[in-house]
């Protein structure tokens, strides 16, 4: 008779991911024998090889990626179950890991969290910022619960929800001359050095497409990874950039930029949540991004100030 633990495919599933016993065993807690003992347990009762060894990690064999496939999705459904159980009793109750990228985070979170606390006050909530690579592989891998992010994501797994759209702007030092226009156009951005987020960031490939921009010789990022060191840089005579409409409350404040609407139709982008399709936290989702709506309008309302007509 085959038995198969859930230890074992977690251990498994870990060393698919991290491609070394190492890693695998310290993203588990255990020790690397302890991990390296229960692949081979694994194997032997499924009677195939997983893995091979090598002098640099380990590789997975034929078998052993459809077998990391079937087992991830084997332990995403235990996390559902799991979550379906501690979340019946009502809408956003329990833990909830949230992931949001680095140009969402610093402006929606702020007006947010109150909304949270007040709506829903038995939700424990976790926060995890990074880049929408990252953040999706590990909502896949069953690590986060939901995204707050900019859309599509591309991956047949993940379901998404549109909220609201985001507008980009144009943001020059506050003593540019701009000729008496009061609405920026795509040309503008030629004479210019583009100052945009390091590679990774959703944010610097929308700009880019944007532009039309298929190399990139007068795009500067000195390695910023925030919107207020880009915008710090256009105050500084340094460039101009794209900035988008929830933040320009926070970062035209008490800048020396200039921030200008683009003329119709106006470049934006999409801002929603992604979570797991087999998830059964759909209501939980919806229920957040109505109050995400909400902290919307009130990081939108206040950079109007900000803009030009």
């Amino acid at each position: 008779m085959i038995h198969v633990t859930l230890k074992q495919l977690r251990y498994f599933d870990a060393l698919a991911r991290e491609q070394h016993f190492g890693r695998a065993a310290d993203a588990c807690a255990v020790t690397q024998p302890a991990l390296s003992m229960q692949i081979q347990d694994l194997e032997a009762s499924l009677g195939i090889a997983l893995v091979e060894r090598t002098r640099s990690g380990v590789k997975l064999t034929p078998k052993g990626e459809e077998i990391a496939i079937r087992a991830q999705r084997l332990l995403n459904d235990v996390r559902n179950l799991v979550d379906y159980a501690q979340h019946a009793g009502g809408i956003l109750s329990g833990t909830l890991r949230l992931g949001v990228i680095p140009s969402v985070a610093p402006y929606l979170l702020p007006p947010l969290l109150p909304l949270l606390k007040e709506k829903y006050p038995d939700v424990e909530l976790y926060v995890r910022e990074t880049q929408t690579q990252m953040l999706t592989d590990e909502l896949v891998e069953g690590k986060l619960d939901v995204l707050l992010l900019a859309l599509p994501i591309k991956n047949a797994d993940v379901e998404t929800l549109s909220i609201f759209d985001d507008r980009f702007l144009l943001a020059v030092p506050k003593g540019k001359k701009l000729s008496g226009r009061v609405r920026a156009t795509r040309d503008m951005l030629e004479g210019d050095r583009l100052l945009l987020l390091e590679e990774g960031h959703c944010l610097r490939d929308q700009a880019l497409t944007y532009c039309s921009l298929q190399q990139v010789d007068d795009v500067n990022t000195f390695g910023a990874s925030s919107l207020s060191t880009i915008v710090e840089m256009v105050a500084a005579g340094l460039g101009i950039t794209l900035l988008p409409e929830i933040c320009v409350g926070v970062e035209a404040r008490s800048r020396e930029i200039k921030v200008i609407r683009f003329v119709d139709p106006e470049p934006s982008r999409a801002i929603g949540l992604a979570w797991r399709r087999s998830s059964p936290r759909r209501d939980d989702f919806k229920a957040l991004a109505k109050l995400i709506s909400q902290a919307a309008q009130m990081s939108l309302k206040r950079g109007v100030a900000a803009t030009q007509a």
